[in-house]
């Protein structure tokens, strides 16, 4: 599978990290009950056809992509810049959210 990432063109997927699905970025408020932590931590969808993920270019660029590809045919269909170079060090929901970097933690 190809991915072309807004900043370097058309690259091999093995240059980039997947991260899942674009909505793991929605994550339950701290206060949460436990039934929504459950299902952000352990329920996750497989779709069968369309679907948007977040990938970081890990061998190239550093920028956060959003993918949106068919999983049957593995065919991409658009990706998107989240986050530039210039944030590199950022967790994916920090950029998608934009809060302040998690200062813990191993980050790109």
């Amino acid at each position: 599978m190809r991915i072309t990432c807004p900043l370097c063109g058309s690259r091999d997927r093995r240059e980039f990290h997947y991260y899942g699905g674009a909505v793991y970025a929605e994550r339950p408020a701290a206060d949460a009950p436990p039934e929504a932590w459950d299902g952000y931590l352990h329920l996750r969808d497989n779709p069968a056809g369309e679907t948007r993920d977040l990938w970081y270019h890990e061998l190239g660029c550093s920028a956060w992509i959003e993918v949106t590809r068919n999983t049957v045919t593995h065919a991409v269909l658009s990706a998107r810049l989240l986050a530039g170079p210039e944030r590199q060090g950022r967790s994916a929901r920090s950029i998608l959210t934009k809060k302040k970097p998690n200062s813990g933690g191993k980050g790109r």
